[in-house]
């Protein structure tokens, strides 16, 4: 039996981030949005507005999905250390952005369906309440897009292969981000279709505006699925990363890459597995140590097999790690 510690050959497989700031923001905005949604049902109950109504059901199912940006902070924070997930609980903020943009395709649907049928059926619109109310939700919208704002995090390295760019992006938090700018595009389109209304006569171009902000919701919400999507099923990832571990492992000695494979363990940790032949084994740290320059790579398992056959170079080259990359 090993009777010596082993906290030297082990290591965390906590792979989510720290959102504290993200989540509090998306706290404030939706607590805001929520008492713009309460306004517009009140007012459009109040002034018989349905215009004003539907805007506040529609912004209602994204305090909906704020919640579900929230929900997945704390859940990822609080089952960081829990034994049940293999890696962790970082590929829980790519789920709750994964929801948000389902919700996101949703509100398009609906935004689309309620003008094809405003076209057909315009209905009465009190102009001057709805202006109001629509320009009060576009101030809420902007100040919430100020907080949700994602400073994305640029990790620069420098090695012999090139220049290395590791971009950091929450798509959870990107989803409330879109759903913010939906609401804001929505109300500025209202806005504009509003005043051709009021002094234009223009009634039918609230439809068609409609019809327009919902296409181009669905655009963002087509975007955030096919991004988190690719994450939470283990898609492919950047070429590039994967040509610079084989490039790192085979110009060292005779190495060659036999087998490869990369994924994501959180939005911004990868795993890989490799998988090399040599004539001149090392440990698995030392192959470990060839990749250190790439900082997304957070979790990697060698395998080293030896070639037994006429070696591929007469001897064996300087293997030493203090060339820096």
């Amino acid at each position: 039996m090993h009777i010596h510690t082993l906290e030297q050959w082990q290591h965390s497989h906590d792979f989510s981030i720290n959102q504290y700031h993200a989540e509090k923001n998306t706290k404030i905005v939706m607590f805001l949005t929520a008492i713009i949604v309460t306004a517009e049902i009140v007012a459009g109950t109040i002034f018989g507005s349905m215009a004003l109504l539907a805007d506040g059901w529609h912004m209602a199912t994204h305090v909906a999905a704020f919640g579900i940006t929230v929900f997945a902070y704390q859940y990822a924070r609080n089952h960081a250390t829990d034994p049940r997930y293999t890696f962790g609980t970082g590929k829980v903020s790519v789920l709750g952005g994964f929801a948000s943009a389902v919700a996101l395709a949703v509100i398009a649907c609906v935004m689309a369906f309620e003008s094809a049928a405003r076209l057909f059926q315009p209905q009465a619109i009190q102009f001057n309440e709805a202006i109001g109310v629509a320009m009060l939700g576009l101030a809420v919208n902007l100040v919430s897009a100020w907080l949700l704002q994602d400073n994305h995090d640029h990790s620069h390295k420098h090695h012999d292969h090139g220049h290395n760019h590791h971009h950091s992006r929450d798509n959870n938090l990107r989803a409330a981000y879109l759903h913010v700018l939906a609401d804001a595009l929505t109300s500025v389109l209202a806005i504009v279709a509003l005043f051709a209304g009021k002094f234009l006569g223009w009634v039918w171009l609230d439809a068609v505006v409609g019809l327009v902000g919902g296409g181009v919701i669905a655009r963002w919400s087509y975007s955030l699925v096919t991004d988190t999507g690719s994450i939470l099923l283990d898609g492919s990832i950047d070429q590039q990363i994967k040509g610079d571990i084989m490039t790192a492992i085979e110009e060292d000695a005779d190495n060659r890459v036999t087998d490869l494979h990369v994924w994501y363990v959180g939005q911004n940790h990868l795993a890989a597995t490799i998988s090399l032949v040599t004539h001149y084994p090392q440990a698995p740290d030392y192959y470990k140590k060839l990749l250190s320059y790439i900082p997304s790579l957070s979790h990697v398992l060698v395998e080293v097999n030896h070639c037994h056959s006429e070696p591929c170079v007469e001897s064996p080259p300087n293997q030493s790690l203090s060339v820096t990359r």
